[in-house]
């Protein structure tokens, strides 16, 4: 299995616990804001919106932090104004890394990225110089335990999935942007709860790393995601299970 799919789905289990929740709950709220500011602040009528709400509830964020943060981007309230940016860059073993980003200080964001790859074996890149190797995609990710993975096929893809994939633990199902809300309807409907579900940028393909470079990725991944600025991450990186675990442990 692709190691940054393993990465992302043990970052997730791991980011439910309470010490980062503060955390997890600003880069939403920034998302909520965002959303609301560039497509209005009616979920019917802004997919944006409504997917970041989705999202927000999955996490258990408060409703009233929600609808604070979509006032701000109505105008309704006053609030900071974030500038979106994607930065591409590379990482050790030449892994291709596309970083989200909305800030509202360029020069402070750009430069904590820049040094947060330069200590790691990464560096910046030109814009354009890995965006092509990755496409946005719905990901549903659903415990395999007790599942039938033929069923849950069936299931998925009657509501207009693009494929499943067996990780071992887990099944993860991939859609188009326009199908996610669809299939992730159709599962909850079957009384099946996804352990996450996004829509992300996903890789074409992937670059096999061990050893110190799959150690200072991973770092990089932990540092990337924990900056306060940087929304998501996504890298075409692919480390073995069991060193992605020792690592990760």
């Amino acid at each position: 299995m692709a190691g940054h799919s393993k990465w992302a789905n043990t970052k997730h289990r791991k980011a439910a616990v309470d010490a980062k929740r503060g955390k997890i709950f600003t880069k939403l709220a920034k998302e909520l804001t965002v959303a609301a500011k560039t497509g209005g602040g009616d979920p019917d009528a802004n997919p944006r919106l409504r997917l970041a709400m989705l999202k927000a509830r999955s996490a258990n964020m408060p409703l009233d932090n929600v609808t604070r943060a979509i006032q701000k981007g109505t105008g309704d309230l006053e609030g900071v104004t974030y500038e979106e940016i994607v930065y591409e860059g590379y990482g050790p073993g030449g892994v291709a890394i596309l970083i989200d980003v909305a800030t509202d200080n360029r020069n402070r964001t750009v430069g904590e990225i820049r040094y947060i790859l330069s200590k790691n074996g990464g560096k910046m890149g030109e814009n354009g110089c890995v965006g092509w190797m990755f496409h946005r995609k719905g990901v549903i990710t659903v415990d395999a335990e007790g599942r039938s993975e033929d069923d849950l096929m069936e299931l998925a893809l009657e509501a207009g999935a693009e494929d499943l994939q067996n990780d071992g633990d887990s099944f993860s199902i991939t859609t188009t942007p326009e199908d996610f809300e669809a299939v992730l309807e159709a599962l909850k409907a079957a009384d099946i709860e996804p352990s996450d579900a996004e829509v992300r940028m996903v890789p074409e393909n992937h670059v096999g790393i061990e050893g110190k470079d799959a150690e200072k990725m991973i770092k990089i991944m932990d540092l990337l995601e924990d900056q306060d600025d940087v929304q998501s991450v996504a890298a075409n990186f692919d480390i073995p299970d069991d060193v992605l675990e020792q690592l990760m442990g």
